[in-house]
């Protein structure tokens, strides 16, 4: 007997989006589209009884770089794991097309070190088949995927498109301004979703220069986000240093000129306890342009274990006993000389300037020993005092006493990101919080702040 629905959900409490409160109810669906809510007696092809789980809508993760990963991961994890079901990819100017056949490696050089994303990984994991933007979205469209992809086209990508080499060390040309422009007009004809660039000294290339988008004048940006405006689609998402009190005038007069001019939404980063980004967004807003924030709910940092890395790797004292194989490292972490030897080191440095999510320059007051999945976490400084030892000796004993199965996290931006919120409570400004950073269910769960229906309201 043909079964009525493909996928009925029973027994959950249901948070449908529409701000009413929650309800019980079970939820059906057929052809991918939901088909009924409520009492149903009809059976499922497949059912799953969601007892004591919440049913809500999926989240929008509104900024990732899944453009490789999408490859080898087609569940989009770990986003997928806290009921994330659309990605949007290509931000901060970081995407993998378009990108001829002999320019992949400009397009590696500038996504690796800046996002993180391991060159061999890219190697191993993507078959590349395609030139322009247009034939990356047929190919990931050929994917198997457990969630939803939404693609913007990156400024690094167009720039080394266009210019080659030249795309890290000179200003365009007008036949490159053209070449740019036409296969933005495609890729946005084509379905992308917006257009994105990186200006903060942040973001470096694996041989430490700045990635290609950082070279381009602000005419260069103009005349890119004009082509979303004669098309009228597209935003465009910018990532930038934050200007000193001098030069803020000046910047914040060109975001609104370019987002009132052009009627694109801009998206842009506010995070940490400053509320001028914010200031710029009511600004935008008065002048009748669209802007909105992406926020952080938690402070950004970097993960370190000794199985994974440290912030002392690239020290020579470190780079020694880091060599040796896991028994001999167990024996050289218990010997009190080359204890004292990595102790000083690890103090005394030198070290270099730590790019995306590259281990740094350890600060024991803000590096967490991660021993348990939610806040409060200790801090390396807190356990050295208690313990009445040196911070790096805690790290160490930690990894001895965990067969080196220890995680530490150093937050490195957003140190404070309660401030923008305690500035501008939830929803009273144009600023969206970041899902992969705690997001609304981080304050509607942990904190209490948000309730359920409110935090999956769509307005």
């Amino acid at each position: 007997m043909a079964m009525a629905f493909d996928l009925v959900i029973r027994n959950g409490v249901v948070i449908d989006g529409t701000g009413m409160p929650p309800y019980r109810a079970d939820v059906a669906t057929q052809g991918g589209v939901i088909a009924s809510v409520g009492r149903i007696r009809e059976r499922g092809t497949n059912e799953i009884d969601a007892e004591g789980h919440v049913v809500t809508p999926g989240f929008i993760d509104g900024h990732t770089h899944m453009d490789a990963q999408v490859f080898w991961d087609p569940l989009g994890s770990c986003s997928c794991w806290h009921g994330v079901t659309t990605v949007v990819m290509g931000h901060c100017g970081f995407t993998l097309a378009p990108a001829r056949a002999d320019q992949r490696h400009l397009v590696v050089r500038n996504l690796e070190r800046a996002e993180d994303i391991s060159g061999a990984a890219m190697a191993a994991g993507i078959d590349w088949t395609w030139t322009t933007f247009s034939e990356y979205l047929d190919v990931v469209e050929r994917l198997p995927k457990g969630i939803n992809y939404a693609a913007n086209i990156g400024h690094s990508a167009l720039r080394t498109f266009a210019m080659g080499e030249r795309a890290f060390t000179d200003a365009a040309t007008a036949e490159d301004h053209r070449a740019m422009a036409d296969e933005l007009r495609d890729a946005l004809h084509a379905g992308a979703y917006g257009f994105t660039t990186s200006r903060t000294h942040h973001h470096e290339t694996s041989d430490n220069r700045p990635v290609a988008s950082r070279l381009a004048s602000w005419d260069e940006v103009r005349n890119l986000v004009g082509v979303m405006a004669d098309l009228c689609v597209g935003i465009f998402q910018l990532v930038e240093d934050p200007p000193d009190d001098a030069e803020r005038a000046t910047r914040d007069a060109r975001l609104i000129d370019l987002a009132v001019e052009t009627g694109i939404p801009f998206a842009i980063g506010a995070t940490g306890a400053s509320t001028r980004s914010l200031d710029l967004i009511d600004a935008t807003a008065a002048d009748g342009g669209r802007m909105f924030g992406l926020t952080h709910c938690r402070g950004i940092g970097t993960m370190s274990s000794f199985k994974t890395q440290l912030p002392f790797d690239s020290l020579p004292e470190w780079k020694e006993v880091r060599a040796l194989p896991i028994d001999e490292l167990r024996h050289a972490l218990r010997d009190r000389d080359v204890r004292s030897r990595l102790v000083w080191s690890a103090h005394n440095g030198p070290y270099g300037r730590a790019i995306g999510g590259e281990a740094r320059k350890p600060d024991f007051e803000r590096m967490q020993v991660f021993d348990r999945p939610l806040p409060p976490h200790r801090t390396v400084a807190d356990v050295a005092r208690s313990r009445g030892v040196d911070p790096v000796e805690v790290m160490i004993d930690l990894a001895l006493d965990t067969d080196f199965a220890q995680f530490f996290v150093q937050t490195n931006a957003a140190f404070d990101a309660d401030g923008v919120k305690r500035a501008r409570p939830l929803g009273a400004r144009s600023s969206r919080l970041h899902p992969r950073r705690g997001g609304p269910h981080a304050h509607a769960r942990a904190r209490a702040r948000v309730g359920l229906s409110r935090s999956r309201h769509r307005s």
